[in-house]
């Protein structure tokens, strides 16, 4: 059990640093978890997304007074509708999408060969996307117009695949879209939260079956520790990417996915 729980929360840490930079938390996880042996035991592919949760309430508690402050403005404020309006436009795809695809996400593109080749070729992208001089139009994430939210939710629904990166879809697609960085990376957190509860919500009521008493600890454990690191993660990104951009994320993608298919290829 010890070493379970210590598996719980390393995968736990990785989560919350992975889950909102663009560096697929998923691909991340599945990596850990086959080379743990995790992924073995069928509760190991529930477990990534059940511990989504304490990344899901990191981000809550931070954006907390202004999640409050758009819901109180929804009643008197036209913006503050649209923008919820907006959030729920990006939402749709995933939600209609992962719904129907659920068990072709999970039985076939839960995959390590996949998972290196998706972190490889995000890594480009991200370091091509760094190189482009944009334009941005929009640099307040509440203020996108209503198409720019249902193409950026499409374009979301690429992290359906292990290793393309939720926010790294969400992040590039709304900076073609004319969003500039700080905004594009807002704008996934604000995304987040729905698609990330949702997955739980649909996960656990799929397989609440597996949930022992000893499974139970294990999601806690790795609650705890995705919360804590989650907090500090969103606590620091925009700021970073603001200044810094996306190439650090970019090779980060690319090391970690030619050390998997080496490692891969060598039979671990």
């Amino acid at each position: 059990m010890s070493f379970d729980l210590f598996k719980a929360a390393i995968l736990g840490i990785v989560e919350g640093l992975t889950e909102f930079l663009p560096v697929s938390s998923t691909g991340h996880l599945l990596l850990l978890e086959h080379f743990f042996g995790f992924d073995d035991d069928a509760f190991g592919k529930t477990f990534v997304v059940l511990i989504q949760l304490g990344a899901i309430l990191a981000i809550l508690s931070i954006y907390f007074s202004k999640l409050w402050s758009i819901f109180l403005g929804a009643f008197s404020d036209p913006a503050a509708r649209r923008f919820i309006l907006g959030v729920l436009l990006a939402f749709l795809p995933a939600a209609i999408i992962g719904a129907a695809a659920h068990s072709i996400i999970k039985n076939v593109l839960f995959n390590v060969w996949i998972v290196c080749t998706m972190l490889i070729a995000g890594g480009v992208v991200l370091l091509i996307v760094d190189r482009i001089d944009f334009r941005p139009r929009y640099h307040d994430a509440t203020t996108f117009s209503l198409p720019m939210y249902l193409g950026i939710g499409f374009f979301q629904c690429l992290a359906m695949i292990p290793g393309v990166s939720r926010s790294g879809a969400t992040i590039v697609s709304a900076m073609f879209f004319g969003a500039d960085k700080r905004s594009a990376a807002e704008f996934s957190f604000y995304l987040a939260m729905p698609t990330m509860a949702g997955a739980f919500a649909y996960d656990l009521l799929k397989n609440y079956g597996q949930m022992t008493s000893s499974n139970t600890i294990l999601v806690a454990v790795g609650f705890a520790t995705s919360f804590v690191a989650g907090w500090f993660v969103v606590k620091s990104f925009l700021g970073y990417v603001a200044r810094h951009g996306f190439s650090l994320f970019g090779w980060w993608r690319i090391i970690v996915g030619s050390l998997g298919f080496i490692a891969l290829l060598l039979g671990k």
